[in-house]
């Protein structure tokens, strides 16, 4: 069994105030009402696509880059946004990467230095978050961790497919994204203890 640090094994949450403040500009127009689709197999081409994008923009700036998300995931529902991981030395930084990023159309949405010093950036078309995080941040480990596991655990895959399904009708303009937690944290804990 794997051993991880109590950063990656427990969920970070920010508080009210904290995640208030850290919109930037107005929230893309996907966040609500959510709607999920069937997989596409089409969306790994699409971050393919972008990666070479990226690095082409930022080149050694990139110390990792991953498709992450249900889109990440063959035969897995989702909503039809590609969530990537961008790692830099140091997403506080800003000037050190954000403004190439703007210039090639990209629009900083969400500053959550408390965090593990996230930003998150769409493209214009908003069929992409992309997340910028700090070396050695444990969330997109967290995010890593769940994406293979369920790329090889078909009835872990389900019940995700299902809750997800569930959650966008139930809660088509709510918290979608914080409702999911308890399922994803559900499916974690098989991870650790694997």
């Amino acid at each position: 069994m794997t051993e991880y640090p109590p950063e990656v094994r427990n969920r970070l949450l920010g508080t009210p105030e904290q995640n208030a403040a850290s919109l930037v500009e107005e929230p893309p127009r996907g966040w609500r009402p959510v709607v999920i689709e069937d997989y596409d197999p089409v969306w790994p081409q699409r971050f393919a696509a972008v990666a070479a994008d990226l690095r082409r923009i930022l080149g050694d700036r990139i110390l990792a880059l991953e498709h992450v998300g249900s889109t990440s995931v063959p035969g897995l529902s989702a909503k039809p946004i590609i969530d990537i991981d961008l790692t830099v030395a140091d997403s506080d930084d800003e000037p050190a990467w954000l403004p190439d990023l703007v210039a090639a159309g990209f629009h900083l949405i969400l500053r959550e230095p408390w965090w593990y010093g996230h930003r998150m950036l769409v493209d214009t078309p908003e069929d992409l978050h992309l997340h910028v995080w700090p070396a050695n941040a444990p969330e997109p480990v967290r995010h890593r961790l769940l994406r293979d596991w369920l790329r090889t655990h078909p009835e872990d895959r389900l019940l995700y497919d299902e809750t997800k399904r569930r959650l966008s009708r139930d809660l088509p303009d709510g918290d979608y994204g914080m409702a999911k937690c308890e399922v994803i944290d559900d499916i974690l804990s098989r991870v650790f203890t694997s």
